[in-house]
Protein backbone atom coordinates (compact mmCIF):
# COMPACT_ATOMS: atom_id res chain seq x y z
CA UNK A 1 0.00 0.00 0.00
CA UNK A 2 2.80 2.37 0.95
CA UNK A 3 4.68 1.54 -2.31
CA UNK A 4 1.59 2.38 -4.39
CA UNK A 5 1.21 5.65 -2.53
CA UNK A 6 4.85 6.56 -3.23
CA UNK A 7 4.42 5.67 -6.91
CA UNK A 8 1.34 7.88 -7.20
CA UNK A 9 3.28 10.71 -5.57
CA UNK A 10 6.17 10.29 -8.03
CA UNK A 11 3.76 10.23 -10.99
CA UNK A 12 2.00 13.35 -9.70
CA UNK A 13 5.33 15.10 -9.23
CA UNK A 14 6.39 14.17 -12.77
CA UNK A 15 3.15 15.53 -14.17
CA UNK A 16 3.59 18.81 -12.29
CA UNK A 17 7.20 19.20 -13.50
CA UNK A 18 6.24 18.28 -17.07
CA UNK A 19 3.38 20.79 -17.03
CA UNK A 20 5.60 23.58 -15.69
CA UNK A 21 8.62 22.99 -17.94
CA UNK A 22 6.83 21.83 -21.08
CA UNK A 23 8.20 23.53 -24.22
CA UNK A 24 5.44 22.23 -26.51
CA UNK A 25 2.96 24.95 -25.50
CA UNK A 26 2.95 27.89 -27.94
CA UNK A 27 5.60 26.09 -30.03
CA UNK A 28 5.62 26.94 -33.72
CA UNK A 29 5.80 24.21 -36.36
CA UNK A 30 9.21 22.86 -37.33
CA UNK A 31 8.85 24.23 -40.87
CA UNK A 32 8.05 27.70 -39.55
CA UNK A 33 10.98 27.68 -37.11
CA UNK A 34 13.46 26.50 -39.74
CA UNK A 35 12.18 29.07 -42.23
CA UNK A 36 12.53 31.90 -39.68
CA UNK A 37 16.11 30.89 -38.90
CA UNK A 38 16.88 30.64 -42.64
CA UNK A 39 15.69 34.23 -43.16
CA UNK A 40 18.11 35.49 -40.49
CA UNK A 41 21.10 33.67 -42.02
CA UNK A 42 21.37 35.61 -45.27
CA UNK A 43 23.52 38.75 -45.33
CA UNK A 44 22.63 40.82 -48.36
CA UNK A 45 20.70 44.01 -49.01
CA UNK A 46 19.06 45.40 -45.88
CA UNK A 47 20.71 42.95 -43.45
CA UNK A 48 24.19 43.86 -44.68
CA UNK A 49 23.59 47.62 -44.44
CA UNK A 50 22.06 47.28 -40.97
CA UNK A 51 25.15 45.32 -39.91
CA UNK A 52 27.51 48.02 -41.24
CA UNK A 53 25.58 50.80 -39.49
CA UNK A 54 25.45 48.77 -36.26
CA UNK A 55 29.23 48.21 -36.43
CA UNK A 56 29.81 51.96 -36.82
CA UNK A 57 27.54 52.68 -33.86
CA UNK A 58 29.22 50.03 -31.67
CA UNK A 59 32.69 51.29 -32.66
CA UNK A 60 31.73 54.83 -31.67
CA UNK A 61 30.32 53.51 -28.39
CA UNK A 62 33.56 51.64 -27.65
CA UNK A 63 35.59 54.69 -28.69
CA UNK A 64 33.77 57.14 -26.38
CA UNK A 65 33.20 54.50 -23.68
CA UNK A 66 29.40 54.73 -23.84
CA UNK A 67 27.61 51.59 -22.63
CA UNK A 68 24.22 52.90 -23.80
CA UNK A 69 25.45 53.35 -27.39
CA UNK A 70 26.99 49.84 -27.44
CA UNK A 71 23.73 48.32 -26.19
CA UNK A 72 21.80 50.19 -28.90
CA UNK A 73 24.12 48.82 -31.56
CA UNK A 74 23.73 45.25 -30.28
CA UNK A 75 19.95 45.60 -30.38
CA UNK A 76 19.94 46.30 -34.13
CA UNK A 77 22.74 43.90 -35.07
CA UNK A 78 21.64 40.86 -37.18
CA UNK A 79 24.71 38.75 -36.29
CA UNK A 80 22.77 36.16 -34.29
CA UNK A 81 21.13 34.70 -37.43
CA UNK A 82 24.01 32.69 -38.98
CA UNK A 83 25.37 31.67 -35.55
CA UNK A 84 22.04 30.04 -34.64
CA UNK A 85 21.83 28.67 -38.19
CA UNK A 86 24.97 26.58 -37.65
CA UNK A 87 23.50 24.94 -34.55
CA UNK A 88 20.20 24.32 -36.32
CA UNK A 89 21.91 22.78 -39.37
CA UNK A 90 23.91 20.38 -37.20
CA UNK A 91 20.79 19.53 -35.18
CA UNK A 92 18.66 18.58 -38.19
CA UNK A 93 21.47 17.08 -40.29
CA UNK A 94 21.13 19.80 -42.98
CA UNK A 95 24.54 20.48 -44.50
CA UNK A 96 23.13 23.14 -46.83
CA UNK A 97 22.08 25.30 -43.86
CA UNK A 98 25.48 24.76 -42.24
CA UNK A 99 27.35 25.82 -45.41
CA UNK A 100 25.09 28.82 -45.90
CA UNK A 101 25.49 29.85 -42.25
CA UNK A 102 29.28 29.57 -42.31
CA UNK A 103 29.47 31.47 -45.59
CA UNK A 104 27.28 34.32 -44.36
CA UNK A 105 28.96 34.40 -40.95
CA UNK A 106 32.31 34.72 -42.71
CA UNK A 107 30.96 37.60 -44.82
CA UNK A 108 29.51 39.26 -41.72
CA UNK A 109 32.78 38.92 -39.78
CA UNK A 110 34.86 40.26 -42.68
CA UNK A 111 32.54 43.25 -43.23
CA UNK A 112 32.40 43.94 -39.48
CA UNK A 113 36.17 43.90 -38.96
CA UNK A 114 36.81 46.01 -42.09
CA UNK A 115 34.16 48.55 -41.09
CA UNK A 116 35.47 48.91 -37.54
CA UNK A 117 39.09 49.08 -38.81
CA UNK A 118 38.17 51.93 -41.17
CA UNK A 119 36.43 53.78 -38.33
CA UNK A 120 39.35 53.42 -35.90
CA UNK A 121 41.81 54.51 -38.61
CA UNK A 122 39.99 57.83 -39.14
CA UNK A 123 38.81 58.59 -35.59
CA UNK A 124 40.85 61.19 -33.66
CA UNK A 125 40.30 59.25 -30.40
CA UNK A 126 42.92 56.51 -30.14
CA UNK A 127 42.88 55.56 -26.42
CA UNK A 128 41.61 52.11 -25.43
CA UNK A 129 38.72 52.75 -23.05
CA UNK A 130 37.41 50.31 -20.40
CA UNK A 131 34.49 49.12 -22.57
CA UNK A 132 36.93 48.23 -25.33
CA UNK A 133 39.47 46.59 -23.01
CA UNK A 134 36.72 44.40 -21.56
CA UNK A 135 36.39 42.69 -24.98
CA UNK A 136 40.04 41.64 -25.27
CA UNK A 137 40.28 38.90 -22.64
CA UNK A 138 37.57 36.19 -22.45
CA UNK A 139 36.68 34.73 -19.07
CA UNK A 140 34.74 31.67 -17.94
CA UNK A 141 31.73 33.92 -17.41
CA UNK A 142 31.69 34.75 -21.14
CA UNK A 143 31.35 31.01 -21.84
CA UNK A 144 28.42 30.65 -19.44
CA UNK A 145 26.72 33.79 -20.77
CA UNK A 146 27.04 32.57 -24.37
CA UNK A 147 25.69 29.11 -23.50
CA UNK A 148 22.70 30.20 -21.42
CA UNK A 149 22.03 33.19 -23.66
CA UNK A 150 22.00 30.88 -26.68
CA UNK A 151 19.58 28.52 -24.90
CA UNK A 152 17.24 31.42 -24.17
CA UNK A 153 17.53 32.65 -27.76
CA UNK A 154 16.67 29.38 -29.50
CA UNK A 155 13.80 28.66 -27.07
CA UNK A 156 12.34 32.09 -27.92
CA UNK A 157 12.89 31.46 -31.65
CA UNK A 158 10.75 28.30 -31.48
CA UNK A 159 7.66 30.16 -30.18
CA UNK A 160 4.70 31.30 -32.26
CA UNK A 161 4.52 34.71 -30.64
CA UNK A 162 7.15 37.39 -31.18
CA UNK A 163 9.39 37.70 -28.12
CA UNK A 164 11.82 40.34 -26.87
CA UNK A 165 14.23 37.58 -25.80
CA UNK A 166 16.35 37.63 -29.00
CA UNK A 167 17.40 41.32 -28.57
CA UNK A 168 18.17 40.54 -24.93
CA UNK A 169 20.33 37.59 -25.96
CA UNK A 170 22.16 39.81 -28.48
CA UNK A 171 22.97 42.22 -25.63
CA UNK A 172 23.92 39.56 -23.08
CA UNK A 173 26.13 37.44 -25.35
CA UNK A 174 27.51 40.51 -27.18
CA UNK A 175 28.87 38.86 -30.35
CA UNK A 176 29.40 42.18 -32.14
CA UNK A 177 31.59 44.40 -29.85
CA UNK A 178 34.50 41.89 -29.96
CA UNK A 179 34.58 42.27 -33.76
CA UNK A 180 34.78 46.06 -33.33
CA UNK A 181 37.61 45.57 -30.84
CA UNK A 182 39.37 43.31 -33.36
CA UNK A 183 39.09 46.18 -35.86
CA UNK A 184 40.64 48.50 -33.26
CA UNK A 185 43.52 46.04 -32.86
CA UNK A 186 44.15 46.03 -36.62
CA UNK A 187 43.88 49.82 -36.89
CA UNK A 188 46.35 50.42 -34.05
CA UNK A 189 48.65 47.51 -34.88
CA UNK A 190 47.91 45.82 -31.54
CA UNK A 191 47.68 42.14 -32.47
CA UNK A 192 47.05 41.03 -28.86
CA UNK A 193 43.82 43.07 -28.94
CA UNK A 194 42.91 41.59 -32.33
CA UNK A 195 43.42 37.95 -31.36
CA UNK A 196 41.95 38.40 -27.87
CA UNK A 197 38.77 39.98 -29.25
CA UNK A 198 38.49 37.40 -32.03
CA UNK A 199 39.00 34.69 -29.42
CA UNK A 200 36.02 36.08 -27.46
CA UNK A 201 33.84 36.24 -30.60
CA UNK A 202 34.73 32.65 -31.49
CA UNK A 203 33.88 31.39 -27.99
CA UNK A 204 30.54 33.26 -28.03
CA UNK A 205 29.64 31.90 -31.48
CA UNK A 206 30.52 28.28 -30.66
CA UNK A 207 28.52 28.16 -27.44
CA UNK A 208 25.50 29.95 -28.93
CA UNK A 209 25.54 27.35 -31.73
CA UNK A 210 25.95 24.56 -29.17
CA UNK A 211 22.94 25.86 -27.23
CA UNK A 212 20.89 25.94 -30.44
CA UNK A 213 21.87 22.33 -31.22
CA UNK A 214 20.91 21.20 -27.66
CA UNK A 215 17.40 22.69 -27.85
CA UNK A 216 16.82 21.44 -31.42
CA UNK A 217 17.62 17.90 -30.33
CA UNK A 218 15.66 18.30 -27.06
CA UNK A 219 12.58 19.28 -29.08
CA UNK A 220 13.17 16.22 -31.31
CA UNK A 221 13.27 18.07 -34.64
CA UNK A 222 13.13 15.67 -37.58
CA UNK A 223 16.51 15.11 -39.21
CA UNK A 224 16.87 15.57 -42.95
CA UNK A 225 16.61 12.29 -44.80
CA UNK A 226 18.41 11.36 -48.03
CA UNK A 227 17.28 8.98 -50.73
CA UNK A 228 20.87 8.26 -51.74
CA UNK A 229 22.70 6.43 -48.86
CA UNK A 230 26.12 7.41 -50.23
CA UNK A 231 25.17 11.11 -50.29
CA UNK A 232 23.82 10.81 -46.76
CA UNK A 233 27.13 9.30 -45.62
CA UNK A 234 29.12 12.11 -47.32
CA UNK A 235 26.92 14.74 -45.68
CA UNK A 236 27.30 13.13 -42.24
CA UNK A 237 31.07 12.97 -42.66
CA UNK A 238 31.16 16.61 -43.71
CA UNK A 239 29.06 17.64 -40.70
CA UNK A 240 31.24 15.61 -38.30
CA UNK A 241 34.39 17.17 -39.82
CA UNK A 242 33.00 20.70 -39.48
CA UNK A 243 31.84 20.02 -35.91
CA UNK A 244 35.22 18.59 -34.89
CA UNK A 245 37.14 21.48 -36.47
CA UNK A 246 34.93 23.92 -34.56
CA UNK A 247 34.42 22.13 -31.25
CA UNK A 248 37.93 20.79 -30.51
CA UNK A 249 39.59 24.25 -30.50
CA UNK A 250 36.67 25.66 -28.50
CA UNK A 251 37.05 22.93 -25.84
CA UNK A 252 40.78 23.66 -25.57
CA UNK A 253 40.04 27.40 -25.39
CA UNK A 254 37.32 26.90 -22.78
CA UNK A 255 39.73 24.81 -20.67
CA UNK A 256 42.39 27.53 -20.94
CA UNK A 257 39.84 30.18 -19.97
CA UNK A 258 38.77 28.20 -16.88
CA UNK A 259 42.40 27.61 -15.91
CA UNK A 260 43.25 31.28 -16.44
CA UNK A 261 40.26 32.40 -14.36
CA UNK A 262 41.41 30.29 -11.40
CA UNK A 263 44.98 31.55 -11.72
CA UNK A 264 43.82 35.20 -11.82
CA UNK A 265 41.72 34.61 -8.71
CA UNK A 266 44.66 33.03 -6.87
CA UNK A 267 46.99 35.85 -7.93
CA UNK A 268 44.49 38.42 -6.66
CA UNK A 269 44.29 36.66 -3.28
CA UNK A 270 48.10 36.40 -3.10
CA UNK A 271 48.62 40.11 -3.81
CA UNK A 272 45.92 41.16 -1.34
CA UNK A 273 47.18 38.94 1.50
CA UNK A 274 50.95 38.76 1.03
CA UNK A 275 51.97 42.07 -0.59
CA UNK A 276 50.20 44.22 1.98
CA UNK A 277 53.27 46.09 3.25
CA UNK A 278 53.06 49.10 5.63
CA UNK A 279 53.03 52.54 3.91
CA UNK A 280 53.24 50.82 0.50
CA UNK A 281 50.56 50.62 -2.16
CA UNK A 282 50.14 48.16 -5.06
CA UNK A 283 49.27 50.48 -7.97
CA UNK A 284 49.43 48.05 -10.88
CA UNK A 285 49.52 44.31 -11.46
CA UNK A 286 50.05 42.37 -14.66
CA UNK A 287 49.80 38.63 -15.30
CA UNK A 288 51.67 37.16 -18.28
CA UNK A 289 50.65 33.63 -19.29
CA UNK A 290 53.42 31.65 -20.95
CA UNK A 291 53.34 28.01 -21.98
CA UNK A 292 55.63 26.98 -19.12
CA UNK A 293 54.88 29.38 -16.26
CA UNK A 294 52.92 32.40 -15.07
CA UNK A 295 54.73 35.71 -14.59
CA UNK A 296 53.28 38.20 -12.09
CA UNK A 297 54.51 41.79 -12.36
CA UNK A 298 53.61 44.13 -9.49
CA UNK A 299 54.44 47.84 -9.14
CA UNK A 300 54.67 49.24 -5.59
CA UNK A 301 54.67 52.92 -4.66
CA UNK A 302 55.39 54.39 -1.24
CA UNK A 303 57.86 53.27 1.40
CA UNK A 304 60.21 50.65 -0.14
CA UNK A 305 59.48 47.12 1.06
CA UNK A 306 62.49 45.24 2.43
CA UNK A 307 63.90 42.47 0.26
CA UNK A 308 63.44 39.83 2.97
CA UNK A 309 59.70 40.62 3.09
CA UNK A 310 59.42 40.22 -0.68
CA UNK A 311 61.37 36.93 -0.55
CA UNK A 312 59.08 35.69 2.22
CA UNK A 313 56.08 36.55 0.05
CA UNK A 314 57.59 34.60 -2.88
CA UNK A 315 57.95 31.54 -0.67
CA UNK A 316 54.18 31.61 -0.09
CA UNK A 317 53.26 31.32 -3.80
CA UNK A 318 52.69 27.52 -3.57
CA UNK A 319 50.14 28.18 -0.82
CA UNK A 320 47.99 29.87 -3.49
CA UNK A 321 48.56 27.09 -6.08
CA UNK A 322 51.06 29.27 -7.93
CA UNK A 323 53.99 26.84 -7.74
CA UNK A 324 55.31 27.64 -11.24
CA UNK A 325 54.64 31.39 -10.98
CA UNK A 326 57.43 33.95 -11.13
CA UNK A 327 56.96 37.13 -9.07
CA UNK A 328 58.56 40.37 -10.24
CA UNK A 329 58.19 43.29 -7.81
CA UNK A 330 59.05 46.80 -9.03
CA UNK A 331 59.27 49.56 -6.45
CA UNK A 332 58.85 53.19 -7.46
CA UNK A 333 59.43 54.74 -10.88
CA UNK A 334 63.09 54.98 -11.82
CA UNK A 335 64.64 56.77 -14.76
CA UNK A 336 64.51 54.70 -17.90
CA UNK A 337 61.95 52.25 -16.53
CA UNK A 338 59.03 51.37 -18.75
CA UNK A 339 55.82 52.14 -16.93
CA UNK A 340 52.28 51.53 -18.12
CA UNK A 341 50.65 54.81 -17.08
CA UNK A 342 47.15 53.55 -17.95
CA UNK A 343 47.69 50.51 -15.70
CA UNK A 344 48.83 52.76 -12.84
CA UNK A 345 45.82 55.00 -13.36
CA UNK A 346 43.53 51.98 -13.36
CA UNK A 347 45.16 50.64 -10.19
CA UNK A 348 44.82 53.95 -8.37
CA UNK A 349 41.19 54.30 -9.47
CA UNK A 350 40.49 50.72 -8.33
CA UNK A 351 42.04 51.41 -4.91
CA UNK A 352 40.10 54.67 -4.55
CA UNK A 353 36.93 52.84 -5.50
CA UNK A 354 37.54 50.16 -2.85
CA UNK A 355 38.27 52.78 -0.17
CA UNK A 356 35.21 54.81 -1.11
CA UNK A 357 33.13 51.64 -1.08
CA UNK A 358 34.37 50.89 2.46
CA UNK A 359 33.57 54.47 3.56
CA UNK A 360 30.08 54.19 2.08
CA UNK A 361 29.50 50.87 3.87
CA UNK A 362 30.55 52.44 7.20
CA UNK A 363 28.27 55.40 6.59
CA UNK A 364 25.41 53.05 5.71
CA UNK A 365 25.93 51.28 9.04
CA UNK A 366 25.89 54.62 10.87
CA UNK A 367 22.70 55.64 9.06
CA UNK A 368 21.05 52.33 9.96
CA UNK A 369 22.07 52.81 13.61
CA UNK A 370 20.67 56.35 13.67
CA UNK A 371 17.47 55.24 11.96
CA UNK A 372 17.00 52.48 14.55
CA UNK A 373 17.53 55.01 17.35
CA UNK A 374 15.05 57.42 15.78
CA UNK A 375 12.54 54.58 15.40
CA UNK A 376 13.06 53.68 19.07
CA UNK A 377 12.56 57.28 20.13
CA UNK A 378 9.46 57.51 17.95
CA UNK A 379 8.03 54.47 19.69
CA UNK A 380 8.56 56.16 23.07
CA UNK A 381 6.72 59.35 22.05
CA UNK A 382 3.06 60.24 21.84
CA UNK A 383 1.34 62.79 19.57
CA UNK A 384 1.47 65.39 22.35
CA UNK A 385 0.01 68.27 20.32
CA UNK A 386 -3.05 66.25 19.35
CA UNK A 387 -3.54 64.91 22.92
CA UNK A 388 -3.12 68.40 24.39
CA UNK A 389 -5.79 69.92 22.13
CA UNK A 390 -8.25 67.18 23.00
CA UNK A 391 -7.48 67.48 26.74
CA UNK A 392 -7.97 71.26 26.63
CA UNK A 393 -11.50 70.81 25.25
CA UNK A 394 -12.42 68.45 28.09
CA UNK A 395 -10.45 70.18 30.87
CA UNK A 396 -10.58 73.97 30.35
CA UNK A 397 -8.12 74.86 33.12
CA UNK A 398 -5.28 72.73 31.67
CA UNK A 399 -2.18 74.87 30.91
CA UNK A 400 0.69 72.42 30.34
CA UNK A 401 0.84 68.72 29.43
CA UNK A 402 3.64 66.24 28.84
CA UNK A 403 3.30 62.47 28.19
CA UNK A 404 6.32 60.18 27.69
CA UNK A 405 7.40 56.57 28.07
CA UNK A 406 10.11 56.13 30.70
CA UNK A 407 12.28 53.27 31.89
CA UNK A 408 11.84 52.64 35.61
CA UNK A 409 14.27 50.57 37.70
CA UNK A 410 12.87 48.45 40.52
CA UNK A 411 15.77 48.36 42.99
CA UNK A 412 14.15 45.67 45.07
CA UNK A 413 13.78 43.12 42.24
CA UNK A 414 16.64 44.64 40.21
CA UNK A 415 14.45 44.66 37.07
CA UNK A 416 13.48 47.37 34.61
CA UNK A 417 10.05 48.14 33.27
CA UNK A 418 8.39 50.67 30.96
CA UNK A 419 6.10 53.27 32.53
CA UNK A 420 4.08 56.11 30.98
CA UNK A 421 4.61 59.32 32.94
CA UNK A 422 2.29 62.30 32.45
CA UNK A 423 2.88 65.80 33.82
CA UNK A 424 0.00 68.33 33.93
CA UNK A 425 -0.33 71.92 35.13
CA UNK A 426 -3.71 73.55 35.71
CA UNK A 427 -4.57 77.22 36.15
CA UNK A 428 -6.55 76.48 39.33
CA UNK A 429 -6.81 73.79 41.95
CA UNK A 430 -8.30 70.55 40.63
CA UNK A 431 -10.63 68.43 42.78
CA UNK A 432 -9.67 64.81 43.45
CA UNK A 433 -12.56 63.51 41.33
CA UNK A 434 -11.38 65.60 38.36
CA UNK A 435 -7.84 64.30 38.82
CA UNK A 436 -9.10 60.71 38.66
CA UNK A 437 -11.20 61.53 35.63
CA UNK A 438 -8.19 63.13 33.88
CA UNK A 439 -5.99 60.15 34.81
CA UNK A 440 -8.49 57.62 33.39
CA UNK A 441 -8.91 59.68 30.22
CA UNK A 442 -5.11 59.76 29.65
CA UNK A 443 -4.91 55.98 30.12
CA UNK A 444 -7.58 55.44 27.45
CA UNK A 445 -6.13 58.08 25.14
CA UNK A 446 -2.57 56.68 25.29
CA UNK A 447 -3.72 53.05 25.54
CA UNK A 448 -1.53 52.66 28.64
CA UNK A 449 -2.57 50.58 31.62
CA UNK A 450 0.40 51.73 33.71
CA UNK A 451 0.36 55.53 33.83
CA UNK A 452 1.67 57.86 36.51
CA UNK A 453 0.10 61.32 36.60
CA UNK A 454 1.98 64.20 38.22
CA UNK A 455 -0.09 67.41 38.69
CA UNK A 456 1.44 70.75 39.53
Amino acid sequence: MKVNKNLRLIVLLREIIHDRFNLEDDKASEEEIIENVRKGIEFRGMNLWVLIFAIFIASIGLNVNSTAVIIGAMLISPLMGPIMGIGLGVGINDFEIIKKSYKNLGVAVLISVLTSTVYFLITPLSDAQSELLARTTPTIWDVFIALFGGLAGIVAATRKSISNVIPGVAIATAPMPPLCTAGFGLATGNLSFFFGAFYLFFINSVFISLATYIIVRFLKFHKKEFLDPQKEMRVKRSIITVVLITVIPSIIMAYNIVNRTFIEKNVQQFITNELNFPNTQVVSRKINFDSSRVQIEVLLLGAPAESNLIEAAKQKLPKYRLDNAKLIVKQGITEGSKVDISAIRAGVIEELYKKNEEIIKNKDKQIQLLESKIALLSQNQFPIEEISREAKVIFNSLQELSVNKSIIMNLKSNKTDTLVVAYAKFSKSVPYSERNKFNEWLKERTNSKDLRLIIN
